[in-house]
């Protein structure tokens, strides 16, 4: 129901702040009575001034109809008909405020789960599958000056065993902690590039055993496939802001 428009400031008319006291309202009333009562037949004396003190006297100077007197004229100066739909708007802020609020705390522990995850699992793998990556072409630039020398081959595996010491600790910290929602296509990438360089080395492995070029080349290709996803996964790590 809309409220009855509030038509006067019953604080001007006694010349006393809207935080007055009621203390302060009664003194006000009754200075002001005093001043403009006819019977004092001073020239400040007004009739209808008189009329206006003890109305807002009326209302001010009961604090229930004071309380009521203060919601219409929030309510009116809101530009708002009614409390009701002062409430309703207060509580659709409220719930939008609210709303935001939630969103915003989603979004605060999206990240954060994300920069635990990749201070805790990314960069460990990320510097395991370096690790395994970094030292290829070196050791097969070594081993090419005779691959059938024993020394340059036992240099090669224990290379090999390094890389499979690598990829353990790197599989074992990728498994240790779920990936967040928003990370999915970076630990998608990281799942192939450390499968492809399982096979990479058992295709490399098999080569120290029968000396056939097609897995040493085999290797290498699994290796080159390996290091374009871990190129991928670093740039959508840059593209989520990390």
């Amino acid at each position: 129901m809309p409220s009855k428009p509030v038509e006067t400031d019953h604080y001007r008319t006694l010349e006393v702040s809207e935080v007055a006291t009621q203390q302060e309202i009664k003194q006000a009333y009754r200075r002001l009575a005093k001043q403009l009562h006819p019977d004092t037949q001073t020239v400040e004396a007004d009739h209808t001034g008189i009329q206006q003190v003890n109305a807002a006297y009326e209302v001010l100077g009961d604090p229930k109809a004071r309380s009521h007197y203060d919601r219409e004229r929030r309510v009116q100066q809101a530009g708002f008909e009614s409390e009701n739909e002062l409430r309703d708007r207060t509580n659709r802020t409220a719930r939008s405020q609210e709303q935001y609020r939630q969103s915003r705390n989603a979004a605060r522990a999206a990240d954060d789960s994300l920069q635990a995850w990749v201070r805790q699992v990314y960069n460990p793998v990320d510097r395991w599958i370096g690790k395994i990556l970094s030292p290829l072409k070196g050791e097969i630039r070594a081993l090419s000056g005779d691959p059938f020398d024993d020394e340059l081959m036992e240099n090669f595996q224990a290379y090999l065993e390094n890389c499979r010491e690598s990829l353990d600790k790197a599989r074992s910290r990728f498994q240790s902690l779920p990936n967040p929602s928003n990370t999915a296509a970076i630990a998608a990438n990281l799942y192939y590039c450390l499968n492809q360089l399982e096979d990479g080395i058992e295709e490399m492995e098999r080569y120290t055993y029968c000396y056939e070029e097609s897995y040493l080349h085999t290797g290498q290709e699994l290796f080159r496939i390996s290091s374009k996803l871990r190129k991928e996964a670093k740039q959508q790590l840059k593209v989520a802001g990390v």
